[in-house]
């Protein structure tokens, strides 16, 4: 099977725009925050090793902002630290004017803080659309003795169908619809990104965290995923994103932040932080 997919050019579905009433129903959040994510002081060690040492900042809402820094800068330590996997020794994360600060991965998701893995983790026993299925939160299905419920059962089965129309329109989003029924192990590396992203979509995110979302996928569908990528943030989707090409971050985010053994080295747009010595110096090894 091609790595290339097929289709395009129809652009986004009304129902992949962010659904915001969806994001309060389940979580008292602000939505009016100009900076969305507030990442205070943060430290986390791992056996006497200190992977992030007081890293600070914040990304504004509707912005493609980049993460960068050299090998063991703590990038994706940070991510792992924002989104639950790891609880910090000290500081404090912040999204939409709530402290998630040592909450459950699950919780953060279910508040729209939705990220990727650099390894697409799909159910490889599963199908394309069995995979998205299930990724949206709060099914009534989820509870077996609800969905065998009288009164309960028609509304399980009206959910389902919904989700269903929704998934589909998502998948054609990123043209991979025409791979549905194909199992996800045997997808190309480009294929299941594609798919991550798809499902990461799919659970109503304000705000998606994507960790080297570009990494082993062709320059077809780099180019066609970066469509994507800038297509959903002009729709409001806020982006934080962990890349090494340094051309792909300088050409795609208006914002930079640049990570240097777990502190925030320097951040501004990408003219800024090209011409920058210290960058320079830590980052491109005196070479721009």
């Amino acid at each position: 099977m091609s790595e290339a997919t097929e289709g395009g050019g129809q652009g986004a579905p009304d129902d992949v725009a962010v659904d915001a009433d969806a994001l309060s129903a389940t979580s008292d959040v602000d939505l009016s925050q100009e900076y969305p994510l507030q990442v205070d002081d943060l430290h986390k060690s791992f056996g006497g090793i200190t992977a992030v040492d007081g890293a600070t900042f914040q990304v504004e809402r509707g912005s493609l902002t980049g993460l960068i820094g050299p090998n063991g800068a703590g990038k994706s330590t940070t991510f792992n630290l924002i989104t639950g996997m790891y609880d910090p020794d000290s500081g404090s994360v912040t999204f939409n004017g709530e402290d998630i600060t040592g909450l459950e991965p699950h919780e953060v998701a279910n508040r729209g803080l939705v990220r990727t893995f650099q390894i697409a983790r799909e159910l490889k026993e599963m199908t394309v659309l069995e995979n998205m299925m299930l990724a949206p939160k709060g099914q009534v299905g989820e509870s077996l003795w609800r969905s065998v419920t009288p009164g309960v059962r028609g509304r399980v089965v009206e959910q389902e169908e919904e989700l269903l129309e929704r998934a589909w329109e998502t998948l054609e989003f990123f043209e991979i619809d025409h791979i549905a029924e194909e199992y996800a192990g045997n997808l190309s590396g480009g294929q299941r990104k594609l798919l991550e992203m798809a499902r990461a979509l799919l659970t109503d995110p304000d705000m998606l965290l994507l960790d080297e979302p570009f990494a082993g996928v062709n320059p077809s569908l780099e180019k066609r995923l970066l469509e994507h990528i800038h297509e959903l943030r002009e729709q409001g989707y806020t982006f934080l994103l962990v890349e090494h090409d340094m051309d792909l971050i300088m050409n795609n985010c208006e914002h930079v932040i640049v990570l240097h053994q777990g502190r925030v080295l320097t951040e501004g747009t990408p003219a800024e932080i090209k011409s920058d010595e210290e960058v320079i110096e830590a980052y491109l090894g005196g070479n721009v």
